[in-house]
């Protein structure tokens, strides 16, 4: 004969507590109660030894709040989004919020439809990170009233988190300046920028931080040495190989813009002899671990990713969600 499986009730009887503070020890929001801490613990104790799960559709149904929190993203496969990913899933919980995180591939499409479904599953917030039609998912979520905000690319619907972008790449422009070293060929004497989306947000700014840092260095900026050719590690290798030989050589110094890109870029590189390619500064927008194994130095620009979600989760905790602001979040300088 099958055990029964044990209800609120039951845990109220045994904690010698009401029905109503059990719930409201298992969905988090005993504190706001003023519970005991002493109550909660016990409850709680007594929940996992009789194995007792919450039915939070049910337990939704009945509060009108379901503790389900979402959060878009372009892709997994990526240093970047991974690690916003379980930043704010440590940081729903720690709210007692359940994360849902699902990824929407850049495709405006994918974004809508997921939020969508998410919004059918009665989630109460949606983090909405670089997604590429931010202000048409910020329509869809206040239809139906879900609270929402953008976190790494901004919109003009919702409060906004984002990189201080212009900051970091003005930064690492000027310091691949002064570690560089001017070259015997004077066409080879630029900087260039490589990768990117001229009309996304964030490479618009990072363009503008190298444009003040070359202009503060050398008066000017040449447009041919930029060439927002996209994050796709393919086209990031084509820019490159053009580069070098309409240059006749590696340019004096290069920004890269994204890890993804940086990957096309070193797999043309390695084609090069090495001492070719430490007369080149080369730095990244992006930081990753494994570029301390290349054989060449690396400048790189670490965002702050528990910067930008630790403003977002206080965003949420305020439940301030009418300014349509831009917060920037200051990245860090970093050398593989």
């Amino acid at each position: 004969m099958s055990r029964r499986e044990p209800t609120i009730y039951d845990l109220a009887r045994l904690a010698e507590t009401s029905a109503s503070t059990v719930s409201a020890i298992l969905n988090g929001t005993w504190k706001s109660r003023r519970i005991g801490e002493e109550t909660a613990t016990r409850v709680l104790a007594l929940a996992k030894d009789l194995k007792y799960t919450l039915n939070r559709q049910a337990s939704g149904l009945r509060r009108k709040r379901s503790g389900l929190i979402g959060m878009l993203i372009p892709m997994h496969d990526n240093r970047f989004f991974s690690a916003m990913s379980q930043t704010f899933e440590r940081l729903a919980r720690e709210r007692h919020l359940y994360p849902i995180v699902v990824s929407t591939l850049r495709d405006p499409k994918l974004e809508a439809e997921t939020a969508r479904t998410l919004i059918s599953y009665q989630i109460e917030y949606l983090l909405v990170t670089g997604a590429s039609a931010p202000d048409a998912v910020s329509r869809i979520c206040s239809h139906h009233g879900i609270a929402h905000l953008n976190v790494d690319l901004p919109g003009k619907l919702a409060p906004s988190v984002v990189s201080d972008n212009r900051w970091g790449a003005r930064e690492l422009t000027a310091k691949l300046i002064e570690r560089s070293t001017a070259p015997r060929a004077k066409r080879r004497n630029r900087f260039c920028f490589v990768g990117g989306i001229p009309s996304d947000h964030n490479t618009a700014q990072r363009i503008e931080g190298f444009s003040d840092a070359i202009a503060a260095a050398f008066g000017s900026l040449d447009g041919v040495d930029v060439d927002a050719c996209g994050y796709e590690a393919d086209q990031a290798e084509a820019s490159v190989r053009t580069l070098y030989e309409r240059m006749g050589g590696l340019p004096r110094g290069l920004f890269v813009n994204s890890t993804i890109a940086l990957e096309g870029v070193v797999r043309f590189l390695k084609t090069l002899p090495l001492e070719e390619v430490h007369q080149c500064t080369i730095g990244s927008y992006d930081w990753d671990p494994f570029a301390t194994c290349l054989s060449f130095p690396l400048l790189m620009v670490r965002q702050d990713i528990p910067g930008l979600l630790g403003k977002a989760f206080e965003i949420i905790d305020s439940g301030r969600f009418d300014a349509t602001e831009i917060i920037q979040i200051r990245p860090e300088l970093v050398e593989a």
